[in-house]
């Protein structure tokens, strides 16, 4: 979104109502690094909702082609033999996301008590929403943090995905029929040291004789009857821009200043001037090219 007043008072082009009762406790935007997000709580799931926003680039074919060849080369945290892809782990671990996502939840937590916590994104987001989730289930000692992506490329190794599953076993991965992403970077078998791995579950979203299938698929993170099944001449850019029959493009997609300075003031002047929002507290936080921006009205 583009528009963080629309974002905020959950009146974006696309809300559409889906959610009622939905409370933003945390907008962040880094429009150095490209990364939005945002924490809220939704009261009729009783749950803390943290949602990464996924790849914003005139072309996604650029970001697939650099996703090709990309060997696992960083090697993640007090886990032994796993591996991870750079770029992903830090665009959530070395930026202010995790900083702010991590505090944004605590404070959600005081308030509301040890609710479950929902972590999601899309493509690139859903990468990023991984290594969320991971972070939070070790760092808070939680065994109740749910991560559910969609058209999520492969972030780490086979013993990675491993101690993913131990650590976040609440795990759903969407998938759309001829979707590339999940399908990169690539998984080669009789490399595993070197190979990308996928944790499990997936649930792949197909047509079956003209009818929508959410085929569940097996616990190996690579099932070969999932989209794996997909010949790689089918595969395709459209079906990553389409899931569940929502359109996953932004709202623009000409630049990745993706909020500018009046956007950020139109906030402000919404948040002082308007007596029912003032009673409904949230965090804004916005960094452009190492300065930052701090809307917060709540302590």
């Amino acid at each position: 979104m583009t528009d963080l007043t629309a974002l905020y008072t959950w009146t974006c082009s696309r809300c559409n109502d889906l959610t009622q009762g939905f409370e933003i406790r945390c907008i962040i935007v880094d429009v150095q690094n490209c990364l939005q997000a945002f924490i809220g709580v939704d009261h009729n799931l009783n749950a803390i909702i943290v949602a990464i926003r996924g790849t914003q680039e005139n072309s996604v074919q650029n970001w697939i082609r650099d996703l090709v060849w990309k060997q696992v080369d960083l090697n993640y945290p007090n886990m032994p033999g796993a591996k991870v892809h750079t770029g992903f782990y830090s665009a959530y671990n070395n930026t202010i996301l995790r900083l702010v996502i991590t505090n944004a939840v605590r404070k959600a937590r005081n308030l509301y008590g040890d609710i479950s916590i929902i972590v999601t994104g899309h493509s690139m987001g859903g990468a990023m929403a991984s290594f969320c989730a991971l972070d939070i289930a070790i760092s808070l000692g939680s065994d109740d943090v749910h991560l559910m992506t969609f058209g999520q490329p492969r972030i780490g190794n086979a013993v990675f995905a491993s101690y993913f599953a131990e650590i976040v076993p609440n795990t759903i991965r969407v998938t759309h029929e001829h979707d590339i992403v999940p399908h990169l970077p690539p998984y080669f078998s009789f490399l595993p040291n070197l190979a990308y791995h996928h944790f499990p579950r997936e649930v792949w979203e197909h047509d079956v004789d003209g009818n929508r299938t959410f085929q569940v698929c097996d616990d190996s993170g690579e099932d070969p009857d999932c989209c794996r099944s997909v010949f790689a001449l089918f595969l395709s850019v459209p079906d990553h821009l389409t899931y569940m029959g929502v359109d996953m493009a932004a709202d623009d997609w000409s630049t990745c200043r993706i909020v500018m300075g009046q956007s950020a003031e139109q906030l402000r002047s919404y948040l002082t001037s308007n007596s029912i929002m003032s009673n409904n507290p949230v965090d804004v936080i916005i960094v452009d090219h190492s300065v930052q921006i701090d809307l917060t009205t709540s302590s």
